[in-house]
């Protein structure tokens, strides 16, 4: 059995955990009771956080849209069409048309720059951030 210390994925305080490995696979996760910010607790999520890696459900590729079914996609195909679908609502419906949801994961700083982006790229006010866990 493995362990690996690190960072819960689910919100922005950074609690600290414990990944268990047994055989390859992620099987448990425990609270790192050394960790200044979290002090060996977790929450609900914080505990399941292993339970997400090995789902068949789970997305490992980029889809885009064809003839109204999705389809697999490369990484640099379904960014140029979100590129492509967020100009072409911008310029028939104006900027307001759109509206954007950055990250919990995501740094303050990170969330800052997204936000600026939005501002001043797009043009829209429309930008929220999802840490409401």
């Amino acid at each position: 059995m493995n362990f690996t210390p690190t960072i819960c994925p689910y919100c922005g305080v950074g609690c600290g955990m414990v990944l268990a490995e047994l055989d390859g696979r992620l099987c448990d996760t425990l609270p790192l009771k050394t960790h200044p910010s979290s002090q060996g607790k977790l929450c609900i999520k914080g505990w399941n956080a292993h339970a997400f890696v090995h789902s068949e459900k789970r997305l490992r590729q980029p889809y885009v849209r064809k003839n109204g079914s999705l389809q697999t996609a490369s990484w640099d195909e379904a960014i140029e069409v979100t590129a492509r679908n967020l100009g072409r609502i911008k310029d028939e419906s104006g900027p307001n048309a759109l509206s954007f949801l950055s990250c919990a994961r995501a740094t303050n700083e990170e969330n800052f720059l997204f936000m600026k982006l939005v501002r001043s790229v797009i043009g829209t006010n429309n930008v929220d951030h999802c840490a409401r866990v």
